[in-house]
Parts: C-alpha cells; structure tokens; sequence
C-alpha cells in the first residue's frame, strides 16, 4: 500500500494492482484486471470498515474526498456511514414504489391503486424515476407539471399531490435532507381558471315517474337504484352495503366508505325498507350482490347501464343526489343544514363544526320519509307529474 497524496495525474498513471492512500481515509483501489475505484477506510463504532465509493471513471479525485470527508463526519458522530450510503442511492421509483406499497391497504378499490401509482409511472418516471430522489429538484418537478397543468388540470393536480406524497415520505425517511419541492410550486405554474363541472341530474318533478318505471324491472341493479334513490346516497355506499351496517331502520354507513371519512347514520323509509325485502335473501354479506354470485358486490357499471337501458341518456346515477338536493328545497322546504345532511355535506367554517355536533337525525328522517312518499307517489307520465 503506497501512501502521499494522490493528484489527478498520478491516479491515471497507477497500473499496478494495490491500495493508494490520498490522506483522510480514502484509498483509491487498483485491481489486478486494471480497474480503478475509490474506498473510505472508516472506524465504525470501533470497527473498521471499507465502503466503496464509486469507480475513478464517473467519480473525480474532489468528490471521493468530499464523500469520505461526510462519511466520517458521520462515523464520528456515531452514526453508520454504510446506511446512509444505503439510503442516498434510494431512486424516486423506488420512493415513490414504497410510499403506493404503504399505501395500498387503505384504498377501498384496486381501480384507485392502479391510478394511484399509474400517474406516477407515466409522468415522472420518464424525467427522473431512474435518479437518486436526494438530487430532485423544484425544477425538475415543474418539468412534469408544467406541460399538462392547463390541458389536463385534473391529472396535473392529483400528479401534483402524490409527488408530494413521495417527497414528504422521502423527508421522514431520511431520503431527502432539502425542503419538500412541490412546496410553493404551484406559484410557479399558470393560472387556470376553471368553472365547476356538476353532473347532468334529472330533475326531481320528473323522478316519481322514471322511480314508478323503475319498480316494474326485477334485476339487482333496479332495486340498488330505487335505494340510491331512497336514501340520497353515493352509489359506491350503496353498492358497497353490507346487511351487518342496517339495524332496523337506520342504515350506518362506516367512515372509511364516506367521501368524508366520517361516519354517516342514514334513516330508512317506509319505501327504502320495502326494497331490502325484495333483495333479502339475495346474499348473506351485500345488499346488492353481483349477479355474476362468488358474494361480490354489484359492479360501478350496472346503475349506469340500468339508466342507458331505460332510455335515460344525459342525467348520472350521482345527479339523483342533486335532484333530491332540489327537491328538498323547492318543494319540502327543508332547513339548509338538514339538507345538506342527509347528503353527508359540512355546513360552515370549521368553528361552526365543532359546536354543531348533532347529525340532526331525527329531523333528517322525517325529511326522508317525506322523499320516500314522494318519489313513490307515482305518475301518468314520465316527464309530467302533478304537484300541489
């Protein structure tokens, strides 16, 4: 082992296999077939230990010193230099891989897993998947954002938020040592001003009629329709109903499947019970199963191709939401917050909130009642229905 401090030129002129020493622990390594590399030689908790840095052909003389410098700042310290070497060569794929891994049981569906991690593989990976995520940069994040931010705003703002997920997973991990890089990014972007994008809805004069059209098919899809109806509620909800949340004439609806993540009692009409009758029996765990059996719940497909079925071409499964949401206005009259809760929506700030803790349930059932007696009440025609 020849020790002195190398240079430049003495590290291209070595061709006899051994061990150079520059100073400072670090040893440039020549190999009996000619290759060269760099290694620290560091005292590890009293250890002594060899950690390769790299080859001579893509790392310089000045980085190995400035590598082997940190390594030992950190063996002195008493931390593990051959961890965080471990950890510096964590790519943002290999971030972003753990972060969806991590995540993945608490989705409710293997479609937003897919998407999840889907966005991710067909816009970042390309510019900087491959690359130590220590080296990403706010710039580099604008690279991805910046040419589908205005064309494709709702991809580019969901790309936005998991690529800060990654970034802040990297942080606590001890992957990333700079402040998260989608902080503030969006200064950086284009403006883009957006009207709100409401779902087609039918209009609630005309559901007694399409709901009395609705009650003369006998498939599982007509029945979870009548009851996503009923009820006012998301299809996923209903869909995804299991006979264990009705207890008598409450249906509880577990946080986890709510938009919100909240809890949300829905009170059961006369009508809304009689359509669990039909389908009692049907299957011991969904209210709606698929007819496909194996006890799976009724595909996100079947209401809108019941509604396509029966002619009904521009209004959503959501939009009976908005009808009902119409109706409670228009024709019950109905206070705003009982409204507003028998959808699961919040109502005012986040004071507000904390001190309005009822979920107004008994006045919200008696407003269900009156939806239940109403859209059941029938009509002569589908698009004309007499009201007082």
């Amino acid at each position: 082992m020849l020790s002195g401090k190398l240079t430049v030129a003495k590290v291209r002129q070595f061709k006899e296999p051994g061990r150079y020493a520059d100073g400072g622990c670090l040893y440039l390594v020549v190999a009996p077939g000619g290759s060269k590399s760099w290694v620290a030689r560091l005292t590890v908790r009293g250890k002594q230990t060899d950690l390769g840095l790299g080859g001579v052909s893509y790392v310089t003389l000045q980085e190995a010193r400035d590598e082997t410098a940190r390594l030992r700042r950190i063996a002195r310290q008493g931390g593990d230099p051959a961890a965080d070497r471990r950890k510096s060569k964590v790519t943002f794929a290999d971030a972003a891989e753990s972060v969806f891994e991590g995540l993945r049981p608490t989705w409710r569906n293997q479609k937003h897993a897919d998407t999840w991690i889907g966005t991710l593989r067909k816009y970042a990976y390309p510019e900087f998947g491959n690359r130590q995520i220590e080296t990403i940069t706010t710039a580099d994040c604008l690279k991805v954002l910046s040419p589908i931010w205005v064309d494709k705003q709702e991809t580019a703002k969901r790309l936005k938020q998991r690529l800060n997920t990654v970034f802040d997973w990297a942080k606590a991990a001890g992957h990333y040592s700079a402040e998260n890089p989608i902080n503030g990014i969006t200064r950086a972007l284009p403006s883009v001003k957006r009207s709100a994008v409401h779902l087609n809805a039918m209009p609630w004069q005309e559901v007694p009629g399409f709901f009395e059209q609705l009650g003369q098919r006998e498939s599982v899809a007509a029945r979870a329709l009548e009851f996503v109806i009923l009820t006012a509620a998301r299809s996923g909800e209903v869909r995804l109903a299991t006979w264990d949340e009705i207890d008598g004439v409450v249906w509880t609806v577990p946080g986890p499947r709510m938009k919100r993540g909240v809890l949300h009692r829905v009170p059961l009409s006369a009508e809304a019970l009689g359509v669990l009758d039909r389908v009692r029996g049907l299957d011991s765990q969904f209210l709606f199963p698929s007819p496909q059996g194996r006890s799976s719940p009724l595909s996100d497909a079947a209401l809108m191709a019941l509604l396509r079925r029966m002619g009904v071409h521009g209004p959503t499964v959501h939009g009976f939401r908005s009808a009902f949401r119409d109706w409670a206005s228009d024709w019950a009259h109905a206070n705003r917050e009982v409204a507003e809760a028998a959808l699961s929506h919040a109502v005012g700030n986040e004071v507000e909130r904390a001190y309005a803790r009822s979920d107004l349930f008994k006045r919200r059932a008696e407003l269900m009642k009156t939806w239940g007696e109403y859209c059941s009440q029938g009509s002569s025609s589908y698009n004309v229905i007499g009201l007082n």
